[in-house]
């Protein structure tokens, strides 16, 4: 299934941790590689990375694998994902060694109910403006969620 994202990476002193990231790897779940941003004085700014997915089955575990990275300021560490249905960037942040979505505020993200077996891709929801003109989905109570991470 075609569903597009971007996921920027910014961390302190990270060329090494990101390095192997900047790669293809057949062994990862997800597939892709990240880009350092570049600056506009040319070269890298040495804590930005960039991806784009454009399938669903290709992001699965990306979260983890970042999560399991030797970081060396784990506290600098911020995720921006913003999927095609998203109308902003989330942001996900280390807390207890865990990358968590931090709440923004006036978004929510809402959620799909489960798919009816595990075939189905797990869908990571929309995140949507709440100050914005226009009704909201109505939300999925949690017990109907699909509980896998969809990154």
């Amino acid at each position: 299934m075609s569903r597009y994202a971007e996921v920027i990476v910014l961390a302190l002193y990270a060329d090494e941790v990101m390095e192997p990231l900047t790669r293809e790897d057949e062994e990862r779940r997800w597939r892709g590689h990240f880009v350092p941003i570049e600056s506009q004085w040319s070269g890298s700014f040495g804590f930005g990375w960039a991806m784009e997915f454009e399938r669903v089955r290709a992001r699965g575990g990306l979260l983890k694998d970042l999560e399991s990275l030797a970081w060396p300021y784990p506290g600098s560490v911020q995720v921006l994902i913003h999927d095609q249905d998203d109308d902003c960037f989330g942001l996900w942040m280390l807390h207890d060694g865990k990358l968590v979505e931090v709440d923004l505020p006036h978004t929510r993200r809402f959620h799909q109910p489960a798919p009816p077996d595990q075939s189905f891709d797990p869908d990571p929801g929309m995140l949507l403006r709440t100050d914005l003109d226009g009704a909201l989905p109505e939300q999925t109570p949690r017990e109907l969620r699909d509980p896998r991470p969809a990154w």
